[in-house]
Order: structure tokens, then sequence, then C-alpha cells
């Protein structure tokens, strides 16, 4: 068994993170000595919008990959049958300049022009589907078979994507690189692509975070979307991506994480995944940490709304980190006055999941920011 942050049964064991690797001593001093020079409160600076063109020029120079904003997206639509109160469209476009990028695009019935959200899927360790962890396919009967036995272990059966359609969204929901048609990728080989592409002066997180941008830049150039009404809702994986995108992308009025916030510091503790590698590269940035921790980063957005959601029993995240992150994210959003516009929620008796209960407080929450 697989979860989605790329960990699973016959992945545990030795040499997978069970005690921190290297020579006595290394990594937990280097993981100590960490400040966070440039995070709101320690950083001098005191104006907000200095701060936050500072910090994200920072982000930015330590993704590797250079803006893509000069890429066209030369969109091609291959249209499906109805959805549920929507049109259902597969799309591929150019995301960056080295490859063309696989998704499908749900647009609800009506004239619009309606809100919109980036959907970003899971790890999972499971490669062989991508956007269909969220949306149900219509176009592969084997995805189809795979997908929904994703959404009965992780999402109490439902395709979050079709959801949102059904309550007025167009939902963009993409491969990422490695997953779906975009692969298949497998987990030994996460490893030796990050390794590849570090070797080329380019990075797998860094790719990702570009490739978002452009989906969101895509969606605001939609004539069905309302350019000021586009939020940004992942779970595991696309969490950290959700809170990412609106980070690097004034286009994101509201991004939503499930299941990805944390401390850096707490969470690199020997067993943590993140020790591991493999999944870990599609969320590293090297040398990021000298200057910024991971709630840092998310708290360029502010003041923006945002919503963390946390599995008290996620063992991926643990809960000292996720206090740790609260903290800071809580601290950022009440200097700017806007403490209302973030909310932070720890669900007692969940684990890495985005169940029907929390679902349901998302598309309230969207609905009340959008």
């Amino acid at each position: 068994m697989t979860r989605p942050d790329g960990t699973g049964t016959a992945r545990q064991g030795a040499g997978t993170g069970a005690a921190v690797p290297g020579p006595p001593g290394v990594l937990p001093s280097l993981r100590d000595g960490l400040t966070f020079p440039l995070a709101w409160g320690t950083s001098p600076e005191r104006d907000v919008a200095r701060w936050r063109r500072a910090a994200r020029a920072t982000v930015e120079r330590h993704l590797l990959v250079p803006a893509q904003d000069d890429v066209p997206h030369a969109p091609e639509f291959t249209p499906g049958p109805p959805g549920d109160g929507c049109t259902r469209e597969r799309v591929t476009l150019s995301l960056s300049r080295t490859a063309r990028a696989s998704a499908v695009l749900l647009t609800p019935h009506g004239r619009g022009p309606f809100p919109a959200v980036l959907l970003l899927h899971d790890h999972g360790s499971r490669f062989d589907i991508g956007k269909e962890k969220a949306v149900r396919p219509w176009y592969d009967d084997t995805r189809l078979a795979s997908a929904r036995e994703w959404a009965g272990r992780y999402f109490d059966g439902r395709f979050v994507g079709d959801e949102l359609a059904r309550r007025g969204y167009v939902v963009l929901c993409p491969d990422s690189f490695g997953w779906g048609e975009r692969g298949p990728l497998d987990y030994e080989g996460q490893q030796a692509l990050a390794a590849n592409l570090f070797q080329l002066g380019s990075s797998l997180a860094g790719l990702h975070a570009r490739e978002d941008q452009r989906a969101v830049a895509f969606l605001a150039g939609l004539g069905t979307v309302d350019p000021d009404r586009i939020a940004v809702l992942g779970f595991s994986m696309g969490g950290y991506r959700a809170w990412q995108a609106a980070a690097l992308s004034d286009r994101v009025a509201a991004a939503a994480s499930v299941c990805w916030m944390t401390g850096l510091k707490e969470m690199m503790v020997p067993g943590n995944n993140t020790l591991r590698g493999q999944s870990a590269f599609h969320m590293l940035h090297p040398g990021l940490s000298r200057h910024l921790d991971i709630p840092d980063v998310a708290s360029i957005a502010a003041p923006r709304p945002m919503l963390f959601f946390h599995g008290e029993h996620d063992a991926l995240f643990p809960a000292d980190g996720v206090r740790a992150a609260y903290r800071k994210l809580r601290a950022v959003w009440r200097s700017q006055g806007a403490a209302d516009r973030l909310t932070l929620r720890t669900w007692p008796g969940r684990g890495h999941v985005f169940d029907t209960a929390m679902q349901r407080e998302v598309y309230a929450w969207l609905d009340a920011v959008l």
C-alpha cells in the first residue's frame, strides 16, 4: 500500500530514512543552524510590499528554472461527452519550453465568466494516473479503474474536480511531469530524474513551480473565466504546490492546501519521508532554506485568503511542525490585519486524507472567498 507522499509499506525499512544519514551530527548541526533571516518579522525590512518582492525574488532564484512567461500556451482541445452540469475537454498545452502537458478542463454550463480552480493532484507513488486522481476520466477505462480505486482510498470515493464543476467552477487539472499521460515515472526513477535535472542546472521542483504559474496564466486567459477569481487547490504534493503557486503568482486570488504544511526543522527528523529522497525532490529547492522556512514562503501570499488543513494522525507532518508553521502563518496574516482571511485547522482522527467532510468545508470556503 502506498500513501500520497510516495511512501508505503514496501518502501520502509533499511536504507529508507529510518535514521539521519551521513556522519553523526552533521545534518542535525546544519538543521539547527538555520535561522531563516528573510522571514517576515526576522527580516529588517518592515515595508510589506518591499518584503514580499524580496522574498519572492529569492524563491524565484532558487527554482533554478527560468520564468516561462514568453512561452505560448498553444492549447489543443479535444471535446468529450457532457459531464454533470459541465462540458468536458482534454487539453494539451505548453506550460514550459521543454514539453507539452496534458490536462482536463471542465466548464460549467451557462454564460460565465465563472470562478476557476487550478486543481493539483497528489504524489502517492502512483504514476499511471495524475489528473485522474481528481477528475473522473471519461476517455480511458484502465485509468478509470485506477482512479476509482484511488478515490476510494483517499477521497471517500469522490472526484473533487467533478464536484467543483457542478458547483459552478471552471476546473483545470493537469498531469504533473512524470504522471499519467506524461509518464509513467517510477519510484526509483525519481532520484535519477532529479539528479539529471540538477546536473543540467535545472530542478524538478522548480519545473513544477513554473508549470503551475503558467497553468494559472492559462486559466486567466480563458474567456469563460473571471481572472479575478482564480483559486488553487491541492492535496498532499498538490497542497504544497497550491500555496506555492499563490506565493509566486498575483493572479491567484486564494489557495487551499490539504495535508502539506510544516516547519522545515520539525519535519527533518529521523524516519520522516523527506529524508528518503525520491518523492522529496518534487518539493525541494536547493539552498532556499538558508533564507526562508516553508511557512515563510507561503506567507508571501498574505493577505490573500488561504486555507490549510492537517490530519491529526498524519505521520508525514509531525504535530509540532504543523503547530510551528501555523504560528508563523498566523503571525503574518495578523500583522497585515487579515487574520480573518487565514483558515488553519487540524482535523481530529484524520490521517493523510481528503475526506467528504473536509471537502465540504473547502467548497464552502471557496464559495465564500470567490
